[in-house]
């Protein structure tokens, strides 16, 4: 079987895009098994997720409720995930330069819910990521109390993580320098750690000033990649909840810069940042193995 796709990266958290709408004569969604060769970099295209654009299980047209698309995520393990934040940005920049819309703002169906997401004029995106939820029972985290800080053990070692949900999960913690950070040692552990049924994106945040933070992210089926959109805005809540940081913040990461803005508990999360077109393509997709 041969597909179109388009290869696309928001500041090096790099995607294959798919067209599944049908509006252009393709209506492929990936299985677990062609999700994971997608992404593979030697033997297939390869990203850090493959990203399909649908059309909305409730159109526009039904309501407040209603959406533009529909958009779903598949992570380089294959398994299919609620949100991202970096993918968003590239999924506006996709239906414009595919012509699928002529709308500078869009909403858009998630696993998670609806996210409304804005092409500014200088080509920018905005993503207006939703409330995020800090309640154990929503990110899921296993743990008796609701508190800011939890201490999470792992391999002889410990961690004060806060936990939040930006539509998927994620546990911050606050390091002194991000550059030498475990990174590759702790990430995996914190991902997989038993307290987190579904697993979880690990951050490492340093605070640079009161609007600034430096920023990785070990994520979720993933590992480290260069930025993560739901990863920057889950520190930033993190550190403005944790008395560290005033909105609006500056995110770097090593693929480039994130601005964060969020006005207090209940309130939503925005974010702003690039979305580039790198190539589009064609590729034959080889037989797979039955999914079981």
């Amino acid at each position: 079987m041969k597909i179109r796709f388009t290869k696309m990266h928001g500041l090096g958290n790099d995607f294959v895009v798919l067209d599944a709408t049908g509006l252009r004569g393709q209506n492929f969604v990936p299985t677990p098994a062609q999700a994971l060769w997608l992404a593979d970099r030697h033997f297939g295209i390869g990203c850090d997720q493959v990203l399909v654009v649908q059309k909305p299980e409730r159109p526009s047209d039904s309501g407040e409720s209603g959406a533009d698309f529909r958009y779903r995520i598949f992570n380089a393990d294959g398994g299919e995930v609620e949100q991202c934040g970096n993918g968003a940005r590239c999924f506006v920049r996709f239906v414009h330069e595919l012509g699928l819309t002529s709308k500078r703002e869009i909403r858009v169906e998630t696993q998670s819910g609806l996210i409304a997401l804005r092409l500014e004029a200088d080509g920018q995106v905005t993503v207006d990521m939703g409330v995020p939820r800090f309640t154990p029972a929503d990110i899921p985290f296993l743990a008796d109390t609701d508190r800011l800080v939890h201490t999470l053990e792992f391999d002889g070692r410990s961690a004060a993580i806060t936990v939040v949900s930006m539509g998927n999960p994620h546990a911050v913690q606050v390091v002194e320098n991000v550059n030498i950070a475990p990174v590759a040692r702790d990430g995996p552990l914190i991902e997989a750690h038993p307290y987190f049924p579904k697993r979880v994106n690990a951050g490492f945040m340093e605070v640079v000033d009161r609007h600034a933070i430096r920023l990785r992210v070990y994520e979720r089926g993933a590992g480290e990649t260069l930025a993560c959109g739901t990863g920057a805005c889950a520190a930033v809540v993190v550190g403005i909840r944790r008395g560290l940081l005033d909105s609006p913040v500056r995110v770097a990461t090593h693929g480039g810069e994130l601005k964060i803005a969020w006005n207090g508990m209940g309130q939503p999360v925005l974010m702003t940042g690039p979305a580039v077109t790198v190539f589009t393509g064609e590729a034959e997709l080889p037989e797979l193995p039955e999914e079981k």
